[in-house]
């Protein structure tokens, strides 16, 4: 159960970087596919062993103390991490990204060869995540709306982006505008009346898309790992470390600041211009994103 915390933490430090997938972290730790039957068992069955009382047979029903492990960490690292987080991305924002960009460009093999077989299917639905996952990253994001219903709406989309390999629940908020207010402003301030309505949304969107991702997961397989290994790669354009901000403006040109601050409004990736000590870095961290990944699926190996 420690170890399972652990990859909790894993996946909540994923879920707080826009770009990164904390379902990318529980594909290649081993514990994706338990998490969606864990949370697939909480049905018909669950609710009347908790009218009837026999919480014995519920917790063995519901997989209760893995789910409780998984998300009690993934809850310390949101918690923790997003002040962390935040500072970094303000100090050594390139060396953090190559870090994950090494770390997701790694788990597109790692996934990828899970897959049994390659027939025209499973090529088609890799393609279509790829090309999925890149459509989402040239979208220009909303505008914030801190509404109840639009904070619900949020919390479903978000949690089923966050437990989709390659496919980020932050970024999805980046897109929809709401990325700070409910990843560093109300996470760091302890903002309830954005907190609850978010919660309540990723409840239900996460029981809901679990007995759906399980039934497909079932049927089509390879042809779901294809789709989520293509979501990996396609995310890969988020996280290029070399960027340049677009700041969004109004009609006239003018920047549109939010409590003084220019608000982003995506990113135009380059190339560095010349091979200087922060570009060899940076590669160094990437390396370590990769080995990093390769060392995990050594560990995740060897376990088995």
């Amino acid at each position: 159960m420690i170890l399972v915390v652990l990859k909790g933490i894993g996946m909540g430090a994923a879920n707080v970087i826009p770009g990164v997938s904390g379902g990318t972290i529980a594909l290649i730790t081993g514990i994706f596919e338990r998490i969606i039957n864990a949370l697939k068992s909480i049905d018909a069955s669950a609710i009347k062993l908790l009218f009837k009382w026999k919480i014995k047979e519920l917790i063995a029903h519901i997989d209760f103390y893995f789910l409780v492990a998984v998300f009690t960490g993934m809850l310390i690292s949101i918690f923790s991490l997003a002040r962390l987080f935040e500072y970094l991305f303000a100090n050594y924002p390139i060396y953090i990204w190559a870090y994950f960009f090494g770390l997701i460009l790694a788990s597109v093999y790692f996934v990828g060869i899970t897959i049994e077989k390659w027939r025209l299917s499973v090529i088609i639905t890799f393609i279509i995540g790829t090309a999925i996952a890149v459509v989402l990253s040239l979208l220009n994001p909303a505008i914030e709306d801190d509404s109840f219903l639009y904070l619900l709406i949020c919390g479903v989309v978000a949690i089923c982006s966050m437990i989709l390999p390659g496919l980020s629940g932050s970024f999805v908020l980046v897109l929809m505008g709401n990325y700070e207010l409910i990843m560093i402003h109300a996470i760091n301030d302890f903002n309830l009346n954005v907190i609850i309505p978010v919660g309540i949304g990723a409840v239900v969107g996460i029981i809901a898309f679990s007995h759906f991702l399980s039934w497909i997961l079932k049927k089509y397989k390879d042809q779901t790992i294809a789709i989520l290994t293509g979501f990996i790669l396609g995310s890969l354009s988020v996280i290029w470390p070399w960027k340049n901000a677009i700041y969004r403006t109004n009609e006239v040109g003018e920047f549109i600041l939010k409590k003084g601050e220019k608000i982003v409004q995506g990113y135009k990736l380059c190339i560095p211009d010349n091979l200087n000590s922060e570009v060899l870095i940076a590669v160094l961290f990437m390396v370590l994103g990769i080995f990093s990944i390769i060392l995990i699926e050594k560990l995740a190996s060897s376990k088995n």
